[in-house]
């Protein structure tokens, strides 16, 4: 058999044909009204999505059918019975309920045709198919939302931005449903974007990120190629500027003046100075220096504060108000990344001018000696002068001195006694000669021994004997004095005293002496005393 398709008053059949039937229309349509096997007539069958009403979509029916109703067609397959109800004399085919396309586009069915007397088939069980036919019930919705792109600034135009992608559920190839067509609702003039592709481009030139560094961009998104009727949506794309080196440092004034004293410690901050980058970032780096081959680049060295940018100016020599009273140089700051794209290598670079003031500080006097040591016998008279210490500044003068033994005059720095000494209580005096600024020198008076103190016994001596002794004490003496080559004592017995005869005195020559007894008759198993 072949098949073949007629075009009747805008109404599409299908017939099936033996292979005489189709040799015998493609001779031409005159051969047509010659029919040698019955076979089925049917319209192409749509029926539209969300339609609601129970609706006849099309007619199935044999071409042996009269009008009789000797014919009964049945109905089988997918939606049979729930979806699709055909009428078994008529062979009409009516809808039950609303249909989705996007749930499901087509259904396959199967018809018979039964001849009610014999029960035979009157044709052949056949296949047919209800498709669905889409309206534009959907919206477009884009994809990977939110939207963050950047770019640097200065960028040409013509430079992508980003894409934007939105899908629509509604059939791509029926009608225009599914068409979609991209628009700028905000972001125009800096942006624009391909209305098919969705590529979102800059429209704008040297869009300048120290200007303004971000922009929102909407764009609208709709079906039926944009015609009025057509469904929309938007979405926002956040576009932000990357910076570039574009802007060089610049000092914002051409003076910078600072003060430090003359007794700064080195590596004291003097001062901070600051060139104004736009750029942030790498692109903001800097480097300060100071101009060379002057005397002032040695006594002061710059450095670069890597969080602030700041140029920090710092001691690096000593000062003397004295002999330099103000210090005049050139500082400057240059970017570590120059971009020549943007700016001539010139113009990363600017100068400034610094003036150093040393201030005058009251400095202390200075000692002609680090330290002081006299000498002073212990006898010697309140009100003697014992030295005197010199400075440098005649500035007045005061004393430290826990004994308050000495003074010092402040005019002069004579120190006298101002009481009598004794070597034996004390004979060291530490004293702290110091100036109303905080300068100040030792000063270490000795107080020398005279022999002003008798010799004594080392304490209080109470011999006794026993019998059958002959030593009966050992004696020895000190003296508080401090003679030169040491103390050497003589004992003797005091004359105007009665000398008993029986005791004798024996000089050891180490300042000890024995007493011994000499000739005393005692009884035996008698002690004297």
């Amino acid at each position: 058999k072949g098949c073949y398709l007629v075009l009747a008053q805008s109404t599409l059949f299908g017939r099936c044909l033996t292979g005489l039937e189709a040799q015998q229309l493609a001779q031409g349509p005159t051969h047509l009204h010659r029919r040698l096997k019955r076979g089925w007539i049917w319209k192409q069958l749509f029926v539209p999505e969300e339609d609601p009403t129970s609706r006849v979509i099309g007619q199935l029916r044999s071409d042996s059918d009269r009008g009789e109703r000797s014919i009964k067609y049945i109905l089988s397959g997918e939606g049979a019975g729930d979806v699709f109800v055909i009428d078994e004399y008529t062979g009409e085919i009516r809808t039950l309920k609303k249909l989705d396309r996007e749930e499901k586009a087509s259904y396959v069915l199967q018809a018979q045709a039964i001849n009610r007397r014999t029960n035979e088939p009157e044709e052949p069980q056949s296949e047919f198919i209800i498709k669905v036919q889409d309206i534009n019930d959907n919206i477009p919705q884009f994809q990977n939302e939110p939207y963050v792109s950047s770019i640097p600034e200065m960028s040409p135009t013509g430079t992508t931005v980003a894409r934007v992608t939105a899908t629509d559920a509604d059939d791509p190839v029926f009608g225009n449903n599914a068409k979609l067509i991209y628009s700028i609702l905000q972001g125009e003039p800096y942006f624009s974007v391909e209305p098919k592709t969705g590529i979102i481009v800059t429209s704008w030139p040297n869009m300048d990120r120290e200007a303004r560094d971000q922009y929102l961009v909407v764009v609208q998104v709709k079906d039926m190629l944009g015609l009025s009727d057509g469904h929309s949506s938007s979405t926002t794309v956040t576009v932000s500027l990357t910076d570039v080196n574009d802007n060089g440092p610049t000092f914002q004034h051409h003076l910078y003046a600072f003060a430090i004293p003359e007794d700064a410690a080195v590596g004291t901050t003097v001062g901070r100075i600051m060139a104004e980058d736009g750029d942030i970032g790498i692109n903001a780096q800097m480097t300060y220096s100071l101009e060379d081959d002057l005397e002032e680049s040695s006594t002061f060295i710059i450095k670069t504060d890597t969080v602030t940018q700041e140029g920090v100016i710092l001691l690096a020599k000593a000062l003397d108000f004295e002999t330099k009273r103000r210090f005049v140089m050139a500082a400057e700051a240059v970017n570590d990344q120059p971009d020549t794209r943007f700016l001539l290598l010139e113009e990363f670079r600017d100068r400034t001018t610094l003036k150093i003031v040393v201030e005058d500080v009251d400095e202390p006097p200075v000692f002609l000696s680090p330290t002081y040591e006299w000498k002073v016998p212990e006898n010697v008279a309140v009100g003697t002068a014992v030295g005197s210490v010199s400075a440098i500044d005649s500035d007045t003068v005061n004393k430290s001195d826990t004994t308050k033994a000495f003074k010092v005059d402040p005019i002069n720095g004579t120190i006298t006694v101002t009481k009598a000494l004794d070597r034996e209580t004390s004979n060291w005096h530490n004293l702290t000669v110091e100036n109303h600024l905080s300068s100040s020198v030792v000063v270490f008076i000795k107080v020398l021994d005279i022999n002003d103190n008798v010799p004594r016994l080392a304490r209080d001596y109470q011999p006794y004997i026993c019998e059958g002794t002959q030593l009966i004490q050992l004696l020895s003496a000190v003296d508080p004095d401090e003679p030169a080559e040491g103390h050497h004592f003589y004992f003797s017995m005091v004359p105007e005293k009665h000398i008993n005869p029986n005791f004798t005195l024996r000089d050891n020559q180490d300042n000890t002496i024995k007493i011994n007894l000499s000739s005393l008759k005692i009884e035996k198993h008698k002690k004297k005393t």
